[in-house]
């Protein structure tokens, strides 16, 4: 191997780039959000509809890309991948990536605690995140479970998919979702980051480039059908009834009529 394939970078950046700007858009155009939904018009079947078929477009790109690294080609193999690492960095090791898969989440509330309003309440956004968290957790167990696919360092079978990785793109997807109406920047930070955690599973030696690839998609994908589904009931106050007393005198009898409105 003469040159360090970039296959791995490009493809990240590209599709992460490529979901951070789908998140803005959408939050420029509410008529087009994952989210709205016409008072008036006939809903389709939820696997039919739009906002369906956008939640799950980039992980598909993301996923379909994972298992093109699978087949023998040229563009991206993950045994190839692999290979360059351990010519160009077989001592690398860092543990950054334990922890900066989380940051989102934090900027997320730091953000908030420092005033600037993202897009729900904590009670929303809390709950949103709970079971985008559970959601990822779920699915990236699962199927480490039924593939058993070894570790390239260890030949530990639970490398397919990187959990570090759908850990952090469901964090960028939540961050993008929260402050991506705000300014296109906090989306692309957020999946930047993203990126940097998958790219970093490869450089440990930890993960193949497939599983990295559909973690990223199964982190996406679990944070937009959160969103897409969620009630938004989380944090409403309960309004009180309202109580009216109304007296009344008709020259002989005197009254009083009480009036309850429950709400």
């Amino acid at each position: 191997m003469k040159y360090l394939n970039p296959g791995l970078l490009v493809i990240l950046l590209l599709i992460g780039n490529l979901s951070a700007t789908a998140q803005f858009n959408d939050k420029r155009n509410p008529e087009k959000s994952l989210l709205f939904q016409s008072a008036t018009s006939t809903k389709p079947p939820f696997f039919k509809s739009r906002g369906f078929q956008k939640a799950i477009a980039v992980p598909l790109l993301f996923t379909a890309a994972g298992l093109y690294s699978l087949t023998d080609n040229d563009l991206l193999n993950k045994y190839a991948v692999q290979e360059e690492r351990q010519e160009w960095m077989p001592k690398f090791h860092h543990h950054a990536d334990d922890y900066l898969q989380y940051a989102p989440i934090v900027a997320v509330y730091g953000l908030n605690a420092l005033g600037i309003k993202g897009k729900n309440d904590f009670g929303n956004r809390t709950a949103l995140l709970i079971k985008s968290e559970l959601l990822v957790g779920v699915l990236t167990y699962s199927l480490k479970k039924i593939t058993a696919v070894p570790r390239p360092d260890t030949g530990q079978p639970t490398s397919f998919p990187s959990g570090h990785t759908a850990q952090a793109f469901a964090a960028a997807t939540f961050m993008a979702k929260e402050y991506g109406n705000k300014s296109i920047w906090y989306s692309i930070g957020a999946y930047t980051v993203a990126t940097g955690i998958g790219a970093m599973r490869v450089m440990n030696n930890r993960h193949w480039v497939s599983d990295v690839l559909v973690g990223a998609g199964i982190g996406i994908f679990s944070t937009n059908i959160v969103y897409l589904t969620h009630q938004y009931k989380w944090g409403k106050k309960k309004r009180a009834g309202q109580t009216m007393i109304v007296p009344s005198y008709d020259g002989q009898t005197g009254m009083v009529n009480v009036v309850h409105r429950f709400r």
